[in-house]
């Protein structure tokens, strides 16, 4: 079975150790770098190609906010999980934006952790306990929100949930085409630009 890479990004050592304690034990996880920087970690996904990258949100020399959306562009087959000690919900957002597959605080357990890592290798978005929360307390959209019809809802649930389009179609009994009409059109009522964000709506609205 092939291991799940995972690269790390924070520039306070103690963190990166914590981590690699944390994960040391992991059968079917491997650390294989890290980085301090922004700068050191795209120099080293030149030659390292990792399956997960653990983000802390502050580095000393870029945002990991706008790392994360550089890293995405250029390495679109890697996953980003960001890494903060912030728990407000425009960090949230915005790693949400950039293409993020998940926010942990950095008090999360080595079994969020782990379980974040084993989501987003399957498409999931991932949000600790303590995020999530977070974002269940903003209701501010939720009087004005759009209204979802029946199998708009049902699919969204199902995108949640990390389900292909292919694997919603045969679940719904639908064709593809149709199921990417409604992913689609669920994009264009929510105004979002992808599915991390869709997801993130759907979890704030309770629907998952």
């Amino acid at each position: 079975m092939n291991k799940i890479s995972v690269f790390i990004v924070d520039d306070h050592y103690m963190v990166i150790e914590g981590i690699r304690s944390l994960l040391q034990h992991e059968t079917d996880l491997q650390l294989v770098g890290y980085a301090a920087n922004g700068k050191c970690c795209m120099d080293s996904l030149k030659n390292i190609a990792p399956d997960i990258v653990l983000m802390d949100i502050n580095l000393p020399d870029i945002s990991g906010v706008d790392l994360c959306k550089m890293l995405r562009e250029t390495y679109p087959s890697v996953f980003v999980l960001g890494l903060s000690t912030h728990n407000q919900f425009s960090f949230i957002n915005k790693m949400m934006e950039n293409g993020a597959s998940g926010y942990l605080l950095k008090n999360a357990s080595r079994e969020e952790l782990v379980e974040a890592i084993h989501s987003a290798i399957k498409g999931k978005l991932y949000l600790s306990t303590e995020v999530a929360n977070t974002l269940k307390t903003i209701n501010d959209n939720n009087n004005n929100a759009p209204q979802l019809t029946r199998r708009e809802k049902e699919i969204l649930v199902l995108i949640a949930e990390g389900l292909t389009n292919n694997e919603i179609a045969a679940k719904l009994f639908l064709s593809t085409g149709t199921v990417d009409s409604h992913r689609k059109n669920l994009m264009q009522k929510l105004n979002f630009k992808n599915t991390a964000l869709l997801v993130k709506w759907a979890v704030e609205n309770k629907m998952v």
